[in-house]
């Protein structure tokens, strides 16, 4: 039975390393899991990905932010998403809509609202179960400018922001009890890793 699982999660959280891990559980079982990111997991999106996450911290406003993961994400979903669902294939991502719904559309100014619209003219998707992996922000801004890996412009933006992006993560499993699920992230990979696992069954 096709499944569209999404990690999310403040930079550095870890919730790349359990999407991975989670992947790679489903495949050892015999499932087809296509492993996916975001912004990214087609070419025209990784092309995107590229603007996005590299450069000043300033260079983009909120709102031509919203635009271009808007973008990115439909490519994703076209070219990634819907034909691995289509053949019932488990799709795990890292990140989804919920990374706009916080990153732009709360924390970078009251844009929600544009970000849920769009959503539902040119996406029209939500994942079947999120993953939120929770991990406090200084810890978290740490590790990820410890990666060093040209991808930072969002770490750029500093503590303050990354606070309030983790308060917005931890909303959104208010905003959508179904599916979304709070895990505590400072924990060792393994033990975060089986948590997962009996959520999944």
């Amino acid at each position: 039975m096709a499944r569209f699982i999404s990690f999310e999660g403040i930079d550095g959280s870890g919730k790349s390393t359990q999407a991975r891990m989670l992947a790679e559980r489903l495949r050892t079982a015999g499932r087809d899991v296509v492993l996916t990111r975001e912004p990214g997991g087609s070419p025209g999106a990784e092309e995107i990905r590229a603007l996005l996450l590299r450069g000043e911290a300033d260079r983009w406003s909120a709102e031509t932010e919203i635009l271009l993961f808007t973008a990115a994400r439909r490519d994703h979903l076209e070219r990634t998403i819907r034909p691995a669902l289509g053949r019932g294939a488990t799709v795990v991502t890292d990140r989804f809509a919920d990374s706009t719904r916080v990153y732009q559309g709360i924390t970078r100014g009251d844009l929600r609202a544009i970000v849920d619209r769009l959503h539902a003219l040119m996406i029209g998707v939500e994942p079947d179960l999120t993953f939120v992996i929770d991990i406090a922000p200084e810890t978290g801004l740490a590790r990820a400018a410890a990666r060093k890996d040209g991808e930072q412009r969002f770490e750029g933006m500093g503590l303050a922001m990354q606070r309030a992006m983790r308060a917005g993560f931890r909303a959104l499993a208010q905003d959508f009890p179904d599916r979304v699920r709070i895990i505590d992230g400072d924990r060792p990979p393994e033990a975060i890793a089986a948590e997962i696992a009996g959520l999944m069954a």
